[in-house]
């Protein structure tokens, strides 16, 4: 199902990175919890074992020695040394208690550290993740796009493009009276082509058709396949003077050009432009329209620019007004 819609599998691909996002900082949280208790857990212990023979050594001073000599004249020595024992084995506990908290501390921070930077590198690989994912995204959206606006066999913009990028114009037109130019193309007995050869080679003239649109054209004009066998063509900055010489000079490309199934093949065009042919955008195209039905009826392979009522009449593919 990825193959079928590219902006799904970058989605996928997004959500699975972000799963994996969270279970790392779940591990994070599991990780950076357990030494210090664990730890805790360890100084009490020691703290514990540590503190039993210091116990018994003053639990056997004192019912072993001090009891015995609870004469002060006759053992003043023996209740000196007592004394020390007791003051030495006071300052052996303590002293223990300070080691063994040291290193708990110390062996506390650096587990914390050493959890934070390995966190640290794995927080900074899963965002390198999100970003390579999100760049797969974002190019799987273009080219989502990109094919929306593209037809299948000629490979030019469709009539949705055409469409949007009319009213763009117009309106660019309305603000700073640039002038724009339609022109319609249609395909010469294309029926007949697709009957009598059948649809490759149709399809084959329709690829000759816009490769030679595009070859002939600048890279700011839009060339579409409008549907069928009529391709729109938007010229930017263009009169209809010069909209009528594009479309004389496409028309005697395809004249002359020899195709593959060797039929000749030759086009009808109709014009229209902004500012001669005011009105909406849907108007210029139905103006250019008019004028390619009667390059139609005019005998076909001709050029035809629309002119109000009075529509002019071609004789062998030139224009007469």
């Amino acid at each position: 199902m990825s193959h079928l819609h590219p902006a799904s599998a970058g989605t996928l691909r997004a959500a699975k990175t972000a799963h994996m996002t969270n279970d790392a900082i779940d591990a994070y949280g599991q990780d950076g919890g357990l030494p210090v208790p664990r730890i805790k857990r360890q100084v009490c212990l020691a703290l514990a074992v540590s503190s039993v023979i210091p116990l018994l050594m003053l639990a056997w001073a004192v019912y072993a020695r001090l009891i015995p000599l609870l004469d002060p004249v006759r053992h003043a020595g023996e209740i000196v040394r007592v004394q020390a024992v007791l003051v030495f084995t006071t300052l052996l506990i303590i002293a223990g208690v300070f080691i063994i908290w040291d290193l708990a501390i110390a062996l506390s921070q650096r587990s914390s550290l050493a959890a934070v930077a390995r966190h640290a590198a794995d927080v900074h690989y899963f965002a390198r993740r999100f970003e390579r994912a999100y760049a797969d995204l974002e190019a799987a959206n273009a080219r989502l796009q990109e094919a929306s606006f593209k037809d299948e066999v000629t490979g030019l913009y469709n009539r949705r493009f055409f469409s949007i990028r009319l009213e763009e114009e117009i309106a660019r037109y309305r603000r700073f009276g640039h002038p724009v130019s339609v022109v319609l193309l249609d395909i010469d007995s294309f029926k007949a082509l697709n009957d009598d050869l059948g649809h490759a080679a149709g399809d084959e003239a329709l690829r000759v058709v816009g490769e030679a649109l595009t070859a002939n054209s600048r890279g700011i004009n839009v060339i579409s396949r409008y549907g069928g066998d009529e391709f729109a063509m938007l010229l930017v900055e263009t009169p209809k003077s010069g909209a009528e010489c594009y479309a004389e000079r496409i028309r005697g490309v395809l004249a002359q050009h020899v195709f593959a199934h060797g039929r000749r093949v030759t086009a009808s065009f109709g014009v229209a432009a902004l500012p001669d042919d005011s009105g909406p955008a849907g108007d210029l195209v139905r103006a250019a329209d008019e004028a390619l039905y009667d390059a139609k009826r005019a005998g076909k392979n001709r050029v035809c620019r629309f002119r109000g009522a009075g529509i002019p009449t071609l004789h062998g593919g030139s224009i007469t007004v």
